[in-house]
């Protein structure tokens, strides 16, 4: 899965999550509210866990929450997670030059939360 897809399939998962933050919620259920695979699901929630932004139960009871408010969780971390490795390159400068500007571009997606995105959302329904 490109890199854009798996972001905005992370970040369509987190929305979901958003609606009820305290409450966990399945693969199986976030798959069926956005008519998508549950194991592309289960894929997002293992990036997401990775980056910190939700909290993983297995067992009957099980499923995933967001671990932070929404307002609290920037789109820089979510790009940050789903992102892997970003643009790579060989030669040094130009990488170390590529580092910063990846940092640039995730602070500024930092300004942007996840509450944002559930607000605009709401509006587009």
């Amino acid at each position: 899965m490109a890199q854009s897809e798996r972001f905005q399939l992370s970040l369509r998962v987190l929305a979901v999550l958003a609606e009820e933050p305290g409450s966990m919620k399945t693969s199986a259920e976030i798959a069926d509210s956005l008519r998508e695979s549950a194991v592309m699901v289960r894929r997002a929630f293992l990036l997401l866990q990775k980056g910190g932004l939700i909290e993983q139960k297995k067992g009957p009871n099980g499923g995933a929450k967001l671990k932070l408010a929404p307002k609290q969780i920037g789109l820089g971390e979510v790009f940050a997670a789903t992102s892997g490795d970003w643009l790579v390159v060989e030669d040094k400068a130009v990488a170390g030059l590529m580092k910063k500007v990846r940092q640039d571009a995730v602070d500024a997606m930092n300004e942007h939360s996840l509450a944002g995105v559930v607000k605009r959302l709401k509006k587009g329904k």
